[in-house]
């Protein structure tokens, strides 16, 4: 009960490991965020002042316009001759128009045209008096607007009034020097640099120094959260400057990177303690995995000697039957098929072996295609028959939609009639297996004292070691007139059709044997190999001379000595000795009488 506790008690560790790690990385990413924000707010509020400035300097461009013209007022004692000359001088292409208004009527603008409904009394105008006789009164610099302008877009007021001196000495109004600037165009370098910054924005201003209603002069167009406004006043209207990041206040600050990075230190510290607490409860489950074979789920050959040392430990007297058994031609299959088919076969094949042999069995698989079996408790003539149906039923592997049967061969003995010792088991029943190898496969055979190792050596010659070093050419094609295909020469052949190696080879002979066989001579020559076959005069064997094609266009005459076999694979086919009658004949003095064709 207690260790049931102990037990729940670790699997909260990772949980509670989880939970603090999400809080820290919270803590963590929070902190982060607000030390950013802080220090994308105050650059910011740097940026808010610092453009700030740059659009009263903008605005003080226009203003300079009216001082210039208060001057030449002053100088003039109140003439200024020439103004659309001197306007004319002073334009720029934020300017709207210049004007001036002596007693505070308009009287002279520039450019006159488009702007002549602009000759107004000013101090008199519903809209414009007030303001006018506030700044005359008070002798400072206003501004009105923004307002529609009739050539299109909007524009702000500016407007000085003069002062002259009177024969008193004391200050006499003489009227209003006036520019209309065109907005936003008067910011647009500093707008452009703004922006330019990554930068949203809105600037505002107090209609007049009257009033408290306000009006939007320039803008970014976007919503601004949370912005940092700048206060300033300016010929005597109040504006207020807001400039917040255009990507928001998470700007420079990316999330990602420190959430991926704290996740994965969370998980990997959560996934440590998963493993340590699922290594120490599981440790049955590991040796497990180290001891089966990953593809077929049997033991591997570690896993089998251990359990056969554990069955033998506990009584030595029992008789087991040890079998070995293996698939034929499993390389062909994986060349022929691919090794997701070989697979496959050997998956089926272990599947067979769980359903047949018992529980009390050991079955492992070697490697390869080799597979053990211990079964226990019983003995070679009580499990004769189930051996052999097991070796001798159909299997089948699956390729391209179609069923094709594979085989095995199977060699068995018995501990301890056969062997002394439990660990000689297996290999006496390996003997016995080459032993059905020796004898054409797909059978089993159980161990017999007179098998000697030496039966193992007689395996040892490979068909890659036949053919290369068998004295001639030789090669296999399928046994069919219309689908003579070349399954396989050796080196001498492809050698001999002057070939650089198999794929130029059936490359050349575009894979058909027929193609070895001079144009003139086809046919007669297919026709007397299967007149020979079919006549059975000499048995499965066809003799027949021709005239070799080779790749370079040149033919040597031939002796062709055929055998039809049956293949599981591929139903009937030749094999095909070819012997160079010249080398023939050189030394058996031209004793076989070859005739040639002419060429």
């Amino acid at each position: 009960m207690n260790s049931r506790k102990n037990h729940n008690k670790k699997l909260m560790l990772p949980v509670l490991i989880f939970l603090v790690g999400c809080l820290v990385l919270t803590v963590v990413l929070y902190h982060s965020y607000r030390s950013n924000y802080k220090q994308v707010r105050n650059v910011t509020a740097l940026n808010a002042a610092t453009y700030a400035e740059r659009l009263q300097n903008d605005m003080n461009r226009g203003v300079a316009i009216t001082d210039t013209l208060e001057e030449i007022a002053i100088s003039e004692n109140g003439k200024i001759d020439n103004f659309q000359k001197v306007a004319r001088d002073l334009m720029a292409d934020f300017i709207q128009s210049i004007q001036i208004a002596p007693d505070g009527v308009v009287t002279d603008i520039y450019p006159e045209a488009g702007n002549e409904a602009g000759k107004i009394d000013l101090m008199h105008d519903e809209s414009r008096g007030e303001i006018c006789r506030y700044g005359r009164d008070k002798n400072i610099v206003t501004m009105q607007g923004p307002f529609d302008l009739k050539q299109g877009g909007q524009g702000i007021a500016i407007r000085n009034p003069v002062y002259l001196e009177g024969a008193d000495g004391s200050p006499v109004f003489w009227g209003f020097t006036i520019v209309i600037i065109r907005v936003p165009e008067i910011f647009t370098e500093s707008i452009q640099a703004l922006t330019k910054f990554g930068y949203d924005y809105s600037l505002t201003k107090t209609v007049s120094p009257l009033s408290d209603d306000t009006e939007i002069v320039s803008s970014s167009g976007n919503i601004m959260k949370n912005p940092i406004t700048f206060e300033f006043e300016f010929c005597g209207s109040l504006f207020d400057f807001e400039v917040m990041p255009a990507d928001g206040w998470s700007h420079g600050w990316n999330v990602f990177p420190q959430l991926f990075l704290g996740i994965c230190v969370i998980l990997l510290l959560t996934g440590l303690t998963v493993v340590i607490l699922v290594i120490e409860r599981n440790r049955d489950t590991l040796k497990k995995m180290a001891i089966t074979d990953p593809l077929t789920g049997l033991l591997n050959r570690k896993g089998f000697d251990e359990q056969l040392k554990n069955v033998m430990q506990g009584d030595l007297h029992i008789h087991c039957v040890g079998i070995q058994m293996d698939i034929d031609d499993f390389k062909f299959i994986n060349d022929m098929y691919g090794h997701v088919v070989g697979d496959a076969a050997l998956k089926s094949l272990a599947q067979d072996m769980q359903s047949y042999f018992n529980d009390n069995s050991i079955i492992c698989r070697n490697g390869g295609d080799e597979f053990s079996a211990i079964l226990v408790d019983t003995t070679e003539e009580e499990t004769r028959k189930k051996i052999e149906q097991f070796t001798l039923q159909p299997r089948y592997i699956t390729y391209n939609g179609g069923e094709h049967p594979f085989y095995i061969s199977l060699g068995y003995a018995e501990y301890p009639k056969d062997c002394e010792d439990v660990l000689e088991l297996i290999r006496c029943a390996d003997m016995a297996l080459y032993a059905v190898k020796l004898h054409g496969k797909h059978n089993c055979s159980p161990y017999r004292g007179a098998y000697k190792m030496q039966h193992r050596s007689q395996l040892g010659f490979a068909l890659q070691d036949v053919s290369k070093n068998l004295p001639g050419a030789f090669l296999i094609y399928i046994a069919d007139p219309e689908n003579d295909n070349i399954l396989f020469a050796n080196r001498e052949l492809i050698e001999f059709a002057g070939c650089r190696d198999f794929d130029d080879f059936l490359d050349y002979t575009d894979h058909r044997f027929r193609n070895l066989i001079h144009p003139d001579e086809r046919d007669s020559v297919e026709t007397s190999i299967w007149k020979q076959i079919d006549a059975k005069t000499s048995g499965n064997n066809d003799y027949v001379r021709f005239h070799f094609a080779k790749k370079d266009g040149t033919y040597l005459p031939v002796l062709d000595h055929g055998r039809i076999v049956e293949n599981r694979y591929y139903g009937n086919v030749f094999y095909v000795l070819i012997m160079d009658c010249a080398l023939v004949e050189s030394y058996y003095d031209n004793k076989i009488g070859l005739e040639t064709v002419p060429e």
